[in-house]
């Protein structure tokens, strides 16, 4: 009796858990009935005719990216002057050039100089005693130069902090910073007719002896700490050789075998006005336009110079390492920063590209507050780039038909980042189409131009579509949105989709403009 129980209670508990098994089983599939008037199936889910889909979030995109304050926008004037080389054609010439006649000055009595003279001489230790030479030098820069120089001045504000940084490293004159402006005019991509480039003029021998590097993408004497850095090496080198630091700018300009053969030739004299007539002619007036500009800058106030400044001084910039290859024009897209403004801070990279090499550390100099947001989110950035790397174009002539080609005159006040803007293309492109290795253009030189809309912008007047936003989604620009991010807010929707949509073709926004967002 008690083993027919026991059986009995063995086969109700396995139904019981059997039954429980059915009923809670996680795996257990429900049948689904289908509506014929349904009509779509879409990842498992019905959807019925005219019902919205919600776009799903992508987790890979950079979708929250939180976006840069509107950068301030550098004005026409200064960017011309920032990528015009006229300036150092200019100042190379009146060196060349300086004929030492008295020039009619009457604002400046003679007077007056020798005692403001006396007065920096007393303060540095270059040789600025009074002579007719120099007075004819100064008053001709006063009368024949002054927008030039003002203009200087307004640059001078950027520069200048560096330069007297690395020469107080270097235990070198402050006042030597008044040398870049006889040398380049403050222009890192300067280039003279010999090969000698950037702020402070090195050729590429000596340039290397002072491990200034030079690739086809990176010319560190265009970095304008770096050279600042082996210019003092330099002049500290030629001063230990002549323990005076007149004849080390003379032995900058022509190297110290000219300065000695001027010391022979002069009998034995050490003193630069002594030796100057035996020095190459460019040199001979090297020091003369050297301390004009010295005693300029210094007394800029007493003869009214107003300078115009920068838009952001050095101490406003910050620099961050690269850790991937990235170009200019993909940090002006993520950031909202205008493509002049990244290579004026960094004018070492000659194609607008930072590379990747092992061994190496490339820094990029961005405005300060872009610094954090870079940051934080170069992650993203620089999948951003590499994407736009892996879409680069096939090489021209298999993509882009010569018919679709204009033939475009360089005018007064254009510069390469104007002439993109006006034709929807990238800058590197247009270097690319007219084997460009700078920056520099001159008036009158042609260009080839395939413009994102071929056929319909002429060389002469860009034809401007209307706009049509009727039925179409927009989106209106606040404060701190640029394109990219703006990009970013919508499913599919590229940086270039809403340029073609709203047919600009520059990254500059204005706080409260419609933008179309959809076809």
């Amino acid at each position: 009796m008690t083993l027919k129980r026991f059986l009995l209670a063995c086969i109700y508990l396995s139904v019981c858990i059997g039954f429980s098994q059915t009923q809670t089983d996680s795996v257990a599939k429900k049948s689904i009935k289908v509506d014929s008037s349904q009509s779509s199936v879409i990842d498992g889910k019905l959807f019925k005719p005219g019902e919205k889909i919600e776009p799903v979030v992508d987790s890979t995109t950079v979708k929250n990216l939180k976006d840069l304050p509107e950068v301030a926008e550098i004005d026409k004037k200064w960017l011309e002057e920032l990528y015009s080389n006229s300036l150092f054609d200019t100042i190379y010439k009146s060196v060349t050039e300086l004929d030492y006649e008295p020039v009619d000055y009457p604002e400046l009595p003679t007077d007056t100089l020798k005692a403001r003279l006396e007065r920096l001489n007393a303060r540095t230790p270059f040789n600025v005693e009074y002579n007719t030479s120099l007075e004819s030098v100064i008053k001709s820069y006063l009368k024949h130069r002054r927008n030039s120089l003002e203009r200087l001045m307004g640059l001078s504000h950027f520069y200048f902090p560096m330069f007297e940084q690395e020469f107080d490293n270097h235990n070198i004159p402050l006042e030597m910073k008044y040398l870049a402006i006889v040398e380049s005019a403050l222009k890192p991509r300067a280039r003279s007719r010999v090969g000698a480039t950037g702020i402070w003029q090195f050729m590429y021998g000596t340039g290397k002896e002072h491990d200034l590097n030079v690739s086809s993408y990176v010319d560190d004497r265009s970095d304008p700490i770096k050279s600042t850095t082996a210019a003092a090496e330099y002049l500290n080198r030629v001063y230990r050789i002549f323990n005076d630091w007149d004849l080390a700018l003379a032995a900058y300009n022509s190297g110290p075998g000219n300065v000695n053969k001027a010391i022979r030739r002069s009998g034995g004299s050490k003193n630069y006005w002594n030796i100057r007539h035996n020095l190459p002619r460019e040199t001979a007036g090297y020091v003369p336009a050297f301390l004009a500009t010295m005693y300029i800058f210094e007394y800029a106030e007493e003869h009214g110079f107003k300078p115009e400044r920068p838009p952001f001084q050095l101490v406003q910039t910050d620099t961050v390492h690269v850790k991937q290859m990235i170009s200019l024009n993909h940090v002006s897209e993520a950031t909202g920063i205008q493509i002049e403004e990244l290579q004026f801070l960094n004018p070492a990279y000659k194609l607008d590209i930072i590379p990747k090499v092992e061994g190496k550390i490339y820094t990029l100099r961005l405005p300060r507050e872009a610094i954090g947001t870079f940051v934080t989110n170069e992650d993203k950035i620089y999948a951003f780039a590499n994407a736009e790397f892996n879409k680069r174009e096939k090489p021209l002539p298999q993509v882009v038909n010569d018919d679709t080609k204009i033939r475009y005159r360089v005018q007064s006040g254009d510069y390469l980042g104007k002439i993109a803007r006006k034709y929807g293309v990238r800058v590197s492109q247009l270097k690319q189409w007219n084997n460009l290795r700078g920056n520099d253009l001159n008036i009158g030189q042609r260009l080839t131009i395939y413009p994102k809309n071929h056929g319909a912008i002429s060389a002469s007047t860009p034809t401007k579509k209307v706009v049509n936003a009727a039925g179409k989604q927009t989106y209106k620009v606040r404060s701190g949105d640029s394109l990219w991010s703006i990009s970013q807010k919508f499913s599919g929707v590229s940086v270039q989709n809403i340029k073609d949509w709203n047919d600009i073709s520059s990254n500059k926004l204005k706080i409260g403009m419609t933008l179309i967002v959809s076809k």
